[in-house]
């Protein structure tokens, strides 16, 4: 009798490695074909049967792809633009979600909602009044205007105060009788203490400025400044799309936010688990 039970958990537990083992492979699926397309002729690109293992590999799409436009630039923009976007995200979300950790003030609450009610706003509902706004500034084909409208985000408020909920108010209290001011009490006790939930929104908010395409192509055209999306763009724009070396690109493109990923994966995951906590 006993045989069963075990029996029973033992083929469950396949039956799910199995399960999760086919959602990986469905998900790495993409990523194996880009990388296997980026080392193809070109005209074996769309070649039936697919064949995942080029012979020979032609390495030099990559030298090629790089040459074709100036994707040493675009790199620099895109390097610039998300290391601004995720310093000034972490600094605005980390004073606003301690403020409202651990500050008793009128309408505290409806301000939290209020910030909350703006992740149900679609982007194209925010897309033309803010483009006007940068419009009536002068900033567009400016670093100002790649970086300051996309500076904050309620997510990032949100994360940032639910983490710094749980710490322990004595500690800031005690930082307050031995002098330490507001601001030195957040830099001082808070900020180290919230480290976790800050890395967390800064991998979070670098991946997203990275890969971000829509806003920076409506307010970019001038080539000196285009971000690396945008430069993947131009591929496209010709009579024939090489997509050999658009994959090429994508593949080198995709290399900071895989390293970063794997450096850091299991803080995210705990991190996105402990957001959901209440007060």
């Amino acid at each position: 009798m006993a045989s069963g039970p075990a029996a029973a958990r033992h083929r469950a537990r396949a039956l799910g490695f199995l399960l999760a083992l086919a959602g990986g492979v469905a998900l790495l699926a993409p990523i194996g074909w880009m990388l296997s397309t980026s080392l193809k002729p070109l005209d074996e690109v769309f070649a039936l049967p697919v064949r995942w293992i080029p012979s020979p590999a032609r390495w030099d799409n990559y030298a090629a792809a790089w040459g074709r436009f100036a994707f040493g630039r675009y790199f620099v923009n895109s390097l610039l633009v998300s290391v601004a976007v995720t310093v000034l995200n972490a600094l605005v979300a980390g004073l606003a979600g301690y403020s409202l950790a651990k500050y008793r003030f009128f309408g505290r609450r409806a301000v939290f909602l209020a910030v909350l009610s703006t992740l149900m706003l679609p982007i194209e509902v925010l897309m033309v009044p803010t483009f006007l706004i940068v419009h009536d500034l002068g900033w567009l084909n400016t670093y100002r205007g790649l970086i300051v409208p996309v500076a904050a985000d309620a997510f990032g408020v949100f994360l940032m105060r639910q983490y710094m909920l749980r710490l322990p108010d004595s500690l800031l209290e005690a930082a307050r009788i031995d002098g330490a001011g507001e601001l030195g009490t957040y830099l001082r006790v808070a900020l180290p203490l919230s480290w976790p939930a800050l890395l967390t929104l800064s991998l979070l908010t670098w991946r997203e400025t990275w890969d971000a395409f829509v806003w920076p192509f409506l307010v970019v055209n001038d080539d000196r400044l285009r971000t690396v999306p945008l430069g993947l763009q131009r591929f496209q724009e010709q009579y024939v799309a090489t997509y050999n070396e658009l994959m090429a690109i994508s593949a080198v493109a995709m290399l900071p936010l895989l390293l970063l990923f794997l450096l850091f994966q299991r803080r995210l995951v705990r991190e996105l688990a402990l957001a959901g906590v209440k007060e």
